[in-house]
C-alpha cells in the first residue's frame, strides 16, 4: 500500500490512501514497523525524487495522525540523520522541494517532541544543524497541521465503560478517537504577504480542515451524550483535551484567514471557525 501511495506515476498525493494507511498503522500490531521499513525504503538513496516527497508527506501524515509507536521509530536520530538529512546532502543534488521539506518536517517535529523524553533524537539533530548555520524555512499552510499524541485509545470496548454511548463516527478514525497534542506554538505565518496557495497546498489544508472538523464533531457528539454529572473521568478528560486543541486550531485558522487570497478557501476556513465557535458555546453551557 505504501509503494502505491508513493508510485512516481501519481500526479499528487492520494490523501485516501494516506489515511489508509494511518488506520493500518493504529489499529494492527506490525503496522508502525511495517509502514516505517516501507516509507524508510522509498527514501534512501532513491534518486526519483517526485517518490521522495510523495513519500515524505505520507510520512508527514502518519506522524500526525498516528500515535507513539510509530512516533519513537520517525524521531530517532538514526532516521533523522541517517535517512532525511543524508536525503538532502549536497552530493545528491536534491530539489528544493526536497530540501524544504526534509527541514520542515525536521522542526515541526523537533517542536512538538521537545518534551517526551524518547522522542528526542529528532530535537539534538535539529539543534545540531542549527549550530551548523542551516536556515530552516519559515511555515505557512502548515500551521493547521496539529501533532497528534495519543496518551490512551478512548472509545474502545476494552477501556472505557459505556463507550456505546457514542456513535461509531467517533470511534471508527483513530486520529479522532485518541487525545490530540495542540499545534506548536512556534509556527507563524510569515509577514502580512498574501498566500496565494499551490493546488497541492489547497489539497493539504483541506485535508486538514477535514481533521479539524472531525475533531468538532466528535466533541459535539460528546457534549450531546455525556451528562457532566455521570460521565467517566476519561471521557471528561478527553472532552477538556480536544476542547483546548480545538482552541488551539482555532488560532491557527484565524491567522491564516486574512492571509489567504483564495475565495473559497476563506469561505471555507470561516466556517470551520463558525462551527469551533458553536461548539465552544455549547461546550461553555
Amino acid at each position: 500500500m505504501t509503494e502505491k501511495a508513493t508510485d512516481g506515476s501519481l500526479q499528487s498525493e492520494d490523501w485516501a490512501l494516506n489515511m489508509e494507511i494511518c488506520d493500518i498503522i493504529n489499529e494492527t500490531e506490525e503496522g508502525p514497523k511495517d509502514a516505517f521499513r516501507a516509507l524508510r525504503k522509498r527514501i534512501s538513496g532513491n534518486k526519483n525524487f517526485h517518490e521522495v516527497v510523495l513519500a515524505l508527506t505520507v510520512l508527514e501524515t502518519c506522524v500526525k495522525n498516528c500515535g507513539h509507536r510509530f512516533h519513537v521509530l520517525v524521531a530517532s536520530q538514526d532516521f533523522i540523520e541517517g535517512v532525511l538529512v543524508r536525503t538532502i546532502l549536497p552530493k545528491n543534488n536534491p530539489p528544493a522541494v526536497v530540501h524544504d521539506k526534509v527541514l520542515s518536517l525536521i522542526q515541526s517535529w523537533a517542536d512538538a517532541f521537545r518534551s517526551s523524553p524518547d522522542l528526542t533524537g529528532v530535537v539534538a539533530v535539529y539543534e545540531d544543524l542549527r549550530r551548523k548555520g542551516l536556515e530552516f524555512p519559515m511555515t505557512d499552510l502548515d500551521m493547521l497541521s496539529p501533532i497528534h499524541t495519543p496518551q490512551r485509545t478512548v472509545f474502545t470496548s476494552e477501556t472505557v465503560p459505556g463507550q456505546n454511548s457514542l456513535g461509531p463516527e467517533a470511534r471508527q478514525r483513530g486520529d479522532l478517537s485518541q487525545c490530540p497534542a495542540p499545534v506548536p506554538a512556534s509556527t507563524t505565518v510569515p509577514g502580512d504577504t498574501p498566500i496565494t496557495p499551490t493546488p497541492e497546498q489547497i489539497g493539504k489544508l483541506r485535508s486538514e480542515l477535514e481533521l479539524v472538523s472531525g475533531n468538532v464533531r466528535v466533541m459535539s457528539e460528546m457534549l450531546t451524550e455525556l451528562a457532566p454529572t455521570q460521565a467517566e473521568p476519561a471521557d471528561l478528560e478527553l472532552l477538556q483535551e480536544l476542547n483546548r486543541t480545538c482552541r488551539a486550531m482555532q488560532q491557527r485558522v484565524l491567522e491564516l484567514i486574512p492571509h489567504i487570497s483564495n475565495e473559497q478557501l476563506t469561505e471555507e476556513l470561516l466556517m470551520v471557525n463558525d462551527n469551533l465557535n458553536n461548539v465552544f458555546l455549547r461546550h461553555e453551557r
